[in-house]
């Protein structure tokens, strides 16, 4: 038999078995000893190089399986898909039942399992290891590969009850761990075992070390990515939060600007309100000192937005009240104005201070409209106080005063005196700018306001300047107004009577009404500076006067007569030598002259005192 059937047998790889072959093939046909003896040798030789041949194949398959391991675990960048890539491969190249990895937890002080390939039990898979406490604790305390061929028969490390009925209930019973390092830091263990006892080489004790290493680099990196990662997304929304701030403060130096820029061209609360809502958005509601609203409507406000006015003047900031954000400013612990923005969407903290720096600048142009109110009126009042309570001395030098003011005292004007109850100061206020934007004058003078206001119709004024001085006082406001009269001389006069008027009214309980003299009837002649007897008669009896007049009836002689028999027809008649029916017809006739009101009380007492007036104004004719 010839030696070189070895090569052959090397060649295709053959079983140990067949290795025997041509031994037993010589000795059957009986070949001598010095054959048999080279055949020997020649076998012996030949399954060493095949031992050699398959250490060798096997080295070459787990370089090439690290190799294919670390180029699969630099692709991956989820640190679940990490782990389970890593186990996996154990598990392939050891050809093992079963294999898994624990991580250090570090605020426990224990390992705990992370991930398992092979696994039946899930007891097993919820397994936490105490450092030292069962194979994978020994190895995670003492950073060394550990092997057993047998678990349970194994002293070298401590038995715990609930671990060993874990490994027990998943069949372990051969295990092999190695640490999982970066640096002489140990992250966790990576293990791998079988159902059967059987002894862990030294190859395979390395070949785990070394995917162990690949596979701590890879969880290494896989932290840093996902720190990094999480880094870039805080930066990033960093960046947009400083992009927005930076954003929202630009936005308000720029609306602030813009309001500055309005003050200082001369613009009034509503610019800046039209800032607020182009740049915030919404509706927006100013209100002065006292809560009532001097620009805009936010609807109804109830006292949660004066609470909300309160805390923000107490804070110096916003203050937000439900889809409502509330800013106030206070001078001297005196409330000066109130912003109240009905916003359409949310609006940031930063924005909201474009709506604290509009209540500023609102405040500002409210004092100054104030300070040159309170100097305007300070000079109309004076000179309003010179016509009333001074002797007219020089004329020109009045009028010349009250054209700097922009008053013509030739034009035909209305004194105006309001009785309202001791709110001077607000009421002094009110009256000044009613003065100034209806080029007037006015003062202060007591528990009264004057006014003196361009007009002819002294009764309409009155009412109106009632009307309004209650609404902004919310207190009843009592006014008597005479005239008109052109120039100073009858300003004083025309004030004493609207003084008698105004008293009048309340004598008469018509307290918050306003009236003339003219319009107070046969009450006019008592309080009139005039006694305008003739006024007074062509309000009461003109029509029926000029009646008679142009007819040649005697209406007026029959109105004496029945007022004088008691409203009696028949004795009417009597006393007039005429027919009942000729006194029904002519009272008709009056019924149409005078209203058919005419014998209701009060025009009743009215028309008889005027008929007596008429008969002693006819008994004072000088004859002709």
């Amino acid at each position: 038999m010839d030696t070189r059937v070895y090569l052959e047998l090397l060649a295709r790889d053959a079983s140990a078995v067949e290795f025997e072959g041509p031994v037993l093939q010589a000795r059957a046909a009986g070949a001598d000893p010095a054959v048999m003896e080279e055949l020997e040798q020649a076998k012996v030789a030949a399954l060493k190089v095949r031992a050699l041949l398959r250490r060798r194949a096997r080295r070459e398959a787990e370089l090439s399986a690290l190799f294919d391991t670390a180029s699969d675990l630099a692709a991956l960048r989820d640190l679940d898909a990490v782990l389970a890539a890593i186990v996996h491969r154990a598990r392939q190249l050891l050809g093992t039942d079963t294999a898994y990895l624990t991580l250090h937890d570090v605020e426990r002080g224990d390992t705990y399992m992370r991930v398992t390939d092979g696994t039946i039990s899930a007891r097993f898979r919820a397994l936490r290891l105490p450092m030292g406490a069962g194979l994978g604790g020994l190895v995670a305390q003492s950073s060394t590969p550990y092997s057993t061929p047998d678990y349970f028969a194994d002293e070298r490390f401590r038995h715990k009850t609930d671990i060993d009925a874990a490994v027990e209930e998943e069949g372990l019973v051969a295990i092999l761990g190695v640490p999982l390092k970066l640096g002489a830091r140990v992250i966790g263990v990576l293990l791998a075992a079988d159902r059967s006892a059987r002894p862990f080489l030294q190859e395979e004790v390395a070949l785990l070390a070394s995917l162990a290493a690949h596979a701590a680099v890879a969880i290494d990196n896989a932290r840093l990515l996902q720190e990094t990662r999480a880094a870039l997304a805080e930066l990033s929304e960093a960046n947009r939060t400083v992009s927005a701030h930076s954003a929202a403060v630009e936005r308000a130096a720029l609306a602030h600007d813009r309001m500055t820029g309005l003050v200082l061209r001369g613009g009034g609360v509503e610019d800046v309100a039209a800032v607020v809502t182009e740049v915030l958005g919404g509706t927006l509601a100013v209100l002065d000192d006292t809560g009532r609203p001097l620009l805009g409507d936010v609807g109804k406000l109830d006292a949660g937005i004066f609470d909300a006015a309160q805390s923000s003047r107490a804070l110096g900031r916003t203050v937000r009240r439900g889809n409502l954000l509330v800013a106030s400013v206070d001078v001297g612990a005196e409330p000066l104005c109130t912003l109240v923005l009905r916003a359409e969407d949310q609006v940031a903290d930063t924005d909201q201070r474009i709506l604290e720096r509009a209540a500023l600048v609102t405040a500002l142009l409210l004092l100054f409209r104030r300070s040159v109110a309170e100097a305007e009126g300070r000079v109309r009042g004076e000179l309003l106080d010179d016509l009333i309570s001074r002797p007219i001395g020089d004329p020109e030098a009045l009028a010349e005063r009250a054209r700097r003011v922009g008053v013509d005292l030739d034009a035909p004007h209305i004194v105006v005196v309001a009785r309202h109850g001791g709110h001077r100061d607000r009421a002094s206020f009110w009256a000044s700018s009613q003065a100034t934007l209806a080029h007037g004058l006015a003062a202060g003078r007591g528990d009264e306001t004057v006014l003196l206001l361009p007009g002819e119709a002294a009764g309409p004024l009155a009412r109106k300047v009632a009307a309004e001085l209650t609404t902004s006082l919310g207190s009843t406001a009592t006014v008597g107004a005479s005239g008109p009269v052109r120039g100073p001389d009858g300003v004083a006069a025309a004030h004493r009577e609207a003084q008698r008027c105004a008293d009048a009214l309340a004598a008469l309980g018509r307290t918050g009404d306003g009236a003339s003299a003219a319009e107070l009837g046969f009450v006019g002649l008592l309080v009139g500076d005039g006694r305008d007897v003739g006024g007074f008669l062509g309000a009461t009896l003109g029509p029926v006067l000029d009646y008679d007049t142009r007819r040649g009836t005697a209406l007026v002689q029959t109105l004496r007569a029945y007022f004088g028999s008691g409203g009696s027809l028949s004795r009417t008649a009597e006393s007039l030598h005429i027919h009942v029916n000729t006194v029904t017809q002519r009272l008709d006739r009056v019924g149409q002259l005078l209203g058919a009101d005419w014998q209701a009380p009060d025009r009743a007492l009215e028309i008889q005192l005027a008929l007596r007036l008429n008969r002693l104004a006819d008994r004072t004719k000088p004859p002709t």
